[in-house]
């Protein structure tokens, strides 16, 4: 059974008649439906939904998209992403709107549904261990994205995902980014692999946590590498800081709330002089760290130096509703906005 949510005539963004390509609430909005869309198809390929029975037509036929490839897992079969291609409608005439991307290219979410459950929960756990980007959907998405970069350019294309979509959207721009190309990203409740400090609520107590934390960070990246190896990072992380995602976290989602005091932290330390251990802290996590001491180093998915940030500071009801992509259709949402720039 379909939930009211994967229903767009109940809850989709159904006041956005005219899309402003400018406006950037117009641009989270479409790429949010997108994404939902490759949920909707996955569920209308499990419950064998087609013609005028698919949920999923309307999430992008609203916005004038179809796509034009779906990525398909070879180990479930199941439908992780697609390639949505804009199509200008007859009523735009002679007037071309500004600025929507030729193609975007989006991926799901994990999905605890018989047929999805185990394959999602066994990246959701590579993504833990830093190895998603082993995984056979990571290397669909990069053919899938090269391909595109290929047929359109990078400045033609968004990647959009949600919660492990987004691990995947994020390690494909990452990617493209050191080949030498610049896509628009757009990241909903991307997945933090740390312990959620943000949720603690004393201020002092969480300031200091952060603190021994980015030492012990810095202080174990001394030891284990050597300074050779320290300005490799340093020079591949200043090489993605030009790469700006946009990410959409909840504060009540502690699956993407992390990356709320990832930022801000880095800004304070930035701000007392303490820049040294910030540098290195920003690029580290404790897990990769020990994987190098193993001799498999690996980095970070989810670490990035750059990022639009937009933080929903909305209440919400549960966990539930706080980690669900429905929200960023929203437009009454109570949203703050900033922008980390690594410099």
């Amino acid at each position: 059974m379909a939930t009211e949510r994967e229903i767009f005539s109940n809850s989709g963004p159904l006041d956005l008649t005219a899309v402003d390509w400018t406006n950037s609430q117009h641009r989270r909005t479409v790429a949010a439906s997108l994404v939902q869309g490759t949920y909707s198809m996955e569920h209308d390929r499990q419950q064998k939904l087609q013609g005028h029975l698919a949920l999923g037509p309307p999430w992008w036929e609203f916005f004038n998209f179809q796509p034009v490839q779906v990525l398909v897992d070879e180990h479930d079969l199941s439908i992780f992403g697609a390639i949505f291609k804009f199509k200008f409608p007859p009523s735009y005439g002679n007037y071309l709107p500004q600025n929507p991307p030729q193609y975007v290219v989006a991926f799901r979410g994990t999905i605890t549904k018989t047929d999805t459950k185990k394959q999602d929960l066994k990246l959701d756990f590579q993504f833990i261990r830093n190895r998603l980007h082993q995984s056979t959907r990571v290397h669909l998405a990069m053919q899938a994205v090269q391909n595109m970069v290929s047929i359109a350019g990078a400045a033609n294309i968004w990647l959009a995902g949600h919660s492990l979509g987004s691990a995947i959207a994020l390690v494909a721009g990452k990617n493209m980014v050191k080949m030498g190309c610049f896509i628009e990203t757009y990241l909903f409740n991307p997945p933090f692999t740390s312990v959620p400090i943000e949720r603690v609520k004393n201020e002092k107590l969480k300031h200091g946590i952060r603190f021994t934390t980015s030492v012990i960070k810095a202080g174990v990246a001394i030891a284990l590498n050597s300074q050779h190896q320290r300005s490799q990072k340093d020079h591949s992380f200043n090489i993605l800081s030009g790469w700006i995602p946009y990410l959409f976290v909840n504060p009540s989602d502690p699956i993407c709330s992390e990356y709320i005091g990832y930022f801000e932290h880095r800004e304070k330390m930035m701000e007392v002089g303490i820049g040294n251990i910030a540098r290195l802290a920003t690029q580290n996590s404790l897990g990769n760290l020990i994987l190098g001491a193993t001799g498999k180093d690996s980095e970070p998915p989810h670490l990035i130096p750059s990022a639009y940030l937009t933080i929903n500071v909305s209440p919400t009801q549960d966990l539930k509703q706080a980690h669900g992509i429905q929200q960023w259709w929203k437009q009454n949402i109570n949203c703050q906005f900033k922008l980390h720039q690594y410099r």
